[in-house]
Order: structure tokens, then C-alpha cells, then sequence
């Protein structure tokens, strides 16, 4: 045996180590993270406004980064296991026992920080169903993490040879698949979230406009007769309209204090958010850029896939005009 060879291994070593446990940590990471927004997807917070649709949204990343890093990760691991075969000397190199021991410290680090927090919530009283399952789920991952690279310390069979080992490695890969594949589940058609969005753009637009009108009414103490006359040259307003067509929203009065605005929606939007989720507390809408707070937002723009209308009162005690104010 070449000892020069064990104590200065080749580039090609160190390069594949090293990318083998930077995809680990990657995988990791983010398969955490996946696990985490599935959660708050499937069991969302009832004092978090929207958070299944955040959660929904927020699955993009770890599965764009996982699709490329996991399998990667699993074929770099494979690749690895095989050269150690071939060239049991590997075995001693020192970049991988120094990878290897890091990993089980870090993981260690996890799994004690995890029950500790665990525990102090549990004094606390601040346990719920979420917080619970996100515990539950690191404590997993980390464990499955340290169990396999403690074999591959201790011993010179690899994991997949041995039976319990390869059940335990396929089980690993068969959830993270299966995990991975739920969150495609959950994200939706890609095709789907952009008419999503173009849908989500239409009601930032009529709220925009609602808004103007508003203020209009504030100012004049009357309604406008169309979108043009909310015009305005100074601040460089001017009405928006449809992303997807360019048309004009439609706009109508109906009274004196009641207006009606209008547009073709081509998704529905009132299974995305629980009603009995939002109104627990009301939403300020950025959009707006006053204090204004309005009711949830499923209340005031649920929408089918079709033209849909909203009509709005105003209440001249809530807005009063400024004149009298």
C-alpha cells in the first residue's frame, strides 16, 4: 500500500468529496425546507393570514434546487462507494474521514438542538400541531443522516450490501422521492400558476383602482362616470388595464356612493385561501398606500374562472370627504 497516496489523495478525491458533501448539506437543507412549507401547506397556522397559498408558493425553490442537487448528490454518493470498492486505501483519506466526522458532529449538533427546543416549547405551552411535526421532521432527517455515515465509518461493508442497510438507504431515497414528488403535487402546473398570477395582477389592479376612485370621491364628493377621469398627469396615474389582453377593466356606477368593477378571470381563487382561516383578523392592503383596512381579501375579490364583478359602497362616515375633514 502506497501510504504517500493515503495522506496526499489526488484532486480528483478531494474534488468529488468535497461535492458530494456540499450536495448533502444542499439536500439536506433544502429537503428541510420542503418538508417545512408541505407543513404549513397541510396544517397551516390559523394566526398566519394565507399561509397555505405562502406555503404553496414558497415550494419552488427547494424543488427547483432538489430536482438538480438530490440525484446528483445520490449518483456522486454511488460513484464514490464504487472507487472505495476498487481502491480500499481510499478508505483512509483524509479529506473524507475529516468530511465524515464533521457530518456526524453537525448532525449530532442538530438532533441535541432540536430535542432542546423541543422541550423548552413544551414548558413553555407553545406546542401546536406544526411546530410538532417540523421537530419531527429534522430530527428525521438528521437522524437518517448520522445513521448512515456512523456505517460508513465503522464499517467496511458498504450500505447497500448489507440488507438491513440497503432496506433502510431505499427507504431513504423512496421518501425523498415521494416527498419531492408531492411537492410538484402541491405547487400546481406551471401553465396553471401563471394564469394564477396574471389572475392575482388583475385584483392588485381593480384594488388600485378602487382606491382611486376613493380618493376621487373624497375629493369632488362624487363618483366618476368612467376610468378616464381618474387620469391624473401630475402623479402620473392612469388606469390600469387587463395584463394579459390590454383592456380596459370595466367600470360602472350604480349610484351615488356604489360603483361596480369588472374583469375575466381565468382561474378561481376561492378554494387557495380557508375562510375560516382569514377571518381571524383583517389584512392591510399595501396597494392601497393608506391606512385603509378592508375585510379578508377572499371576502372582498372571490373569483370564478369568468368575468366576475365586485360592488363597492362608500361609506362617507369612514371616508369622509376632505373637505369636511
Amino acid at each position: 500500500m502506497n501510504m504517500n497516496n493515503i495522506k496526499k489523495p489526488g484532486p480528483k478525491d478531494v474534488f468529488g468529496y468535497l461535492l458530494s458533501f456540499i450536495g448533502l448539506y444542499v439536500s439536506v437543507i433544502f429537503f428541510g425546507a420542503l418538508l417545512f412549507f408541505l407543513i404549513d401547506y397541510y396544517f397551516p397556522d390559523v394566526l398566519h393570514y394565507d399561509y397555505a397559498r405562502q406555503a404553496e408558493l414558497s415550494l419552488k425553490w427547494p424543488l427547483a434546487i432538489l430536482v438538480i442537487i438530490f440525484p446528483l448528490y445520490v449518483w456522486l454518493t454511488g460513484y464514490l462507494r464504487s472507487d472505495l470498492e476498487r481502491n480500499h486505501e481510499k478508505k483512509e483519506l483524509r479529506v473524507r474521514k475529516w468530511l465524515l466526522y464533521f457530518t456526524l458532529f453537525v448532525t449530532s449538533m442538530v438532533i441535541i438542538g432540536d430535542l432542546v427546543t423541543l422541550i423548552y416549547r413544551f414548558l413553555n405551552g407553545d406546542l401546536t400541531i406544526q411546530f410538532v411535526l417540523k421537530v419531527l421532521a429534522v430530527l428525521l432527517i438528521a437522524a437518517a443522516v448520522f445513521a448512515y455515515y456512523v456505517w460508513n465509518i465503522r464499517k467496511d461493508t458498504p450500505a447497500t450490501r448489507h440488507p438491513v442497510m440497503k432496506l433502510f438507504v431505499y427507504g431513504v431515497l423512496g421518501l425523498g422521492a415521494l416527498f419531492i414528488a408531492l411537492g410538484f403535487f402541491v405547487s400546481g402546473s406551471p401553465f396553471e400558476e401563471r394564469l394564477r398570477r396574471f389572475d392575482e395582477r388583475r385584483i392588485q389592479d381593480l384594488q388600485t383602482i378602487q382606491y382611486e376612485v376613493i380618493n376621487f370621491w373624497q375629493v369632488k364628493e362624487k363618483l366618476p362616470q368612467t376610468l378616464d377621469e381618474l387620469r391624473d398627469d401630475i402623479r402620473g396615474f392612469t388606469s390600469p388595464r387587463d395584463p394579459a389582453t390590454g383592456d380596459v377593466y370595466r367600470y360602472s356606477v350604480v349610484n351615488a356612493l356604489q360603483f361596480e368593477l369588472c374583469a375575466v378571470f381565468e382561474t378561481a381563487n376561492k378554494e387557495n385561501i380557508s375562510s375560516d382561516m382569514a377571518v381571524t383578523k383583517p389584512v392591510p392592503l399595501s396597494i392601497l398606500r393608506e391606512a385603509y383596512y378592508y375585510p379578508p381579501l377572499e371576502e372582498n375579490w372571490v373569483h370564478s374562472a369568468e368575468e366576475t364583478c365586485f360592488t363597492r359602497t362608500i361609506d362617507p362616515d369612514r371616508y369622509t370627504p376632505f373637505r369636511k375633514q
